[in-house]
């Protein structure tokens, strides 16, 4: 029996820091520490997580090293830039994940090119279903870790979808098409106009268009993980009223060698990729994914089909993005870092309706 391991949350006040809060209130290898925020402070965590009750009463003290040191694992769910200067004074023996951005590129043009800072550096990749190389997955690299870089909701569910057909070689990587329908908590609690229910409630907005979304290098850089050697993504994301989740549409021409594989051939190699994988699972043939399906659950749901008159492979991916996007995917890694059941606080199971 392991002892509890203690865990401090930076951002408690916000969406990707709340959903954490919640699958470790129920994780049984875990003791919840200290919680920080920046102009939250001084307020008790249930006025800004009223959902989280084993938690109501927890003060939120001012995120600084000196309250977020000396727990075993430390998760950062902070704003894009704001990690790095953080996390470089935690001591080395202490598990930190990042939900930011900040060391997830392991380019440093990438990320000036696209956040305009310096490059904080990079950590290991927290996506333990990605695809290494032959017979290999990510999550052997995140065992006995002390850093973890969480990856983004939309590069999960895009690069979930097409990573198997990568890897077998199937796909024609430069010229890649994703289309995403995202609900609004991956905006994050910012008051926006363009966030409130006002304008958004009963209309489907288009962002970040024309190459210029952040998550872009991180596909591409995904994807020639799994085996491509030169990716062309066009990536257009859009924001429809729902709280939650993710549904991703990814496609891909068939490469020379393949254009004359049918369904069966091409589906062979998804299942095949994710036979072993607990959270990542290929639908049966005509059932296609749903954000629904995946609410609350750690689950990515993936159906694949081939365009036989345009000589593509289609993807649709569907996946909670406070989840199996980004809580989730943090607490399988801390699981797989410290050695637990990767499976512990977790669940495939959704809820409905």
């Amino acid at each position: 029996m392991h002892m509890a391991v203690t865990v401090a949350v930076a951002g408690a006040s916000g969406y990707a820091g709340g959903e954490v809060l919640r699958l470790l209130a129920a994780h049984p290898g875990v003791e919840i520490g200290a919680l920080t925020a920046h102009s939250s402070a001084g307020s008790a965590l249930g006025e800004l997580q009223p959902h989280l009750r084993s938690l109501a009463d927890r003060v939120l003290l001012p995120t600084s090293v000196d309250h977020l040191a000396g727990h075993d694992v430390v998760v950062l769910a902070l704003p894009h830039g704001a990690s790095g200067e953080i996390a470089a004074q935690l001591p080395d023996d202490v598990l930190a994940i990042d939900l930011g951005a900040d060391h997830r590129l392991a380019s440093a043009d990438d990320w000036t090119a696209f956040y305009g800072t310096a490059h904080a550096g990079t950590w290991p990749y927290g996506m333990p279903e990605l695809i290494t190389g032959s017979g290999t997955r990510q999550r052997e690299a995140l065992a006995g870790a002390r850093r973890i870089a969480v990856p983004g909701c939309n590069v999960t569910a895009v690069t979930l979808g097409l990573q198997p057909g990568v890897a077998a070689g199937l796909l024609d990587t430069t010229d890649v098409v994703a289309v995403l329908a995202n609900g609004y908590s991956g905006a994050g609690k910012a008051l926006r106009p363009h966030l409130l229910a006002a304008e958004a409630a009963q209309s489907a907005q288009p962002y970040a268009v024309g190459g210029t979304h952040r998550h872009i290098p991180e596909i591409r850089q995904n994807l020639r993980a799994a085996g491509a050697e030169d990716v062309t993504l066009s990536f257009t994301p859009t924001l429809v009223p729902m709280s939650r989740g993710i549904l991703a549409t990814a496609t891909a021409r068939l490469a020379p060698a393949h254009a004359d594989a049918d369904d069966a051939q091409v589906r062979a190699a998804w299942a095949d990729a994710y036979a072993q994988e607990t959270f990542v699972h290929l639908l049966p043939p005509g059932q296609w994914p749903t954000t629904a399906m995946t609410l609350g659950s750690n689950s990515a749901l993936v159906q694949v089909v081939v365009d036989r008159a345009v000589g593509r492979v289609v993807t649709v991916t569907a996946l909670d993005n406070l989840v199996k996007g980004t809580a989730g995917a943090a607490v399988q890694s801390m699981n797989i870092a410290l050695g637990l059941e990767e499976t512990l606080g977790l669940t495939t199971e959704g809820v409905a309706p």
